[in-house]
């Protein structure tokens, strides 16, 4: 299928929801979807999860595809990339399940306890310095576990602006910590 025929059926997808040529979208890169992913590590299991994945976000957001700007193909492509990209910083953060068992069968010491007391406090008042524009993202990134293509959609920001504003919120908080651990 040439990239014409392609970008008709994601634009078909978004304005009427055809099944039809969504089913042809999805038999044409399902495979191509599922060996990317393994090219770049990811288990057969894992690679067709990602590759279902990316295809039901083509779906969803169909109607935010642009023929102007990118091709079908490199726009289904980036969304499964963005979604291995999810997934891998999802595994490299530690479950919040497991982080809550650790510390009731770690109970800690009153001295472990006042200095985590302590910090928490700090942290609190460092965080009371960041921008609100900044804080705000920095919460939905980090607290809200989304990913930065999402906080972007879900505030109407472009992407960049959120990478900027995470990247400046982490800056400042390391400036500000650095600074208290000074004497």
């Amino acid at each position: 299928m040439n990239e014409d025929v392609l970008c008709g059926l994601v634009e078909a997808v978004a304005r009427r929801r055809d099944k039809a040529a969504f089913a042809r979208l999805f038999q044409h890169f399902a495979p191509r979807l599922t060996a990317f992913m393994q090219r770049r590590g990811a288990d057969p299991a894992a690679a067709q999860d990602l590759a279902q994945d990316a295809m039901l976000t083509v779906w969803r957001k169909a109607p935010q595809f642009d023929r102007g700007r990118a091709t079908a193909s490199a726009w289904i492509f980036a969304i499964a990339r963005n979604r291995r990209i999810d997934v891998l910083r999802r595994e490299r953060r530690p479950d919040p399940e497991i982080l809550i068992f650790m510390q009731e069968t770690n109970a800690p010491s009153a001295e472990a306890e006042m200095e985590r007391s302590a910090f928490q406090s700090r942290l609190h008042a460092t965080l009371a310095q960041v921008p609100a524009n900044q804080l705000d993202i920095l919460k939905k990134a980090y607290f809200e576990d989304l990913s930065h293509s999402d906080i972007a959609q879900q505030l109407g920001l472009p992407l960049g602006t959120v990478k900027s504003r995470i990247r400046l919120a982490l800056i400042r908080l390391r400036g500000l910590l650095d600074s208290e651990d000074t004497p």
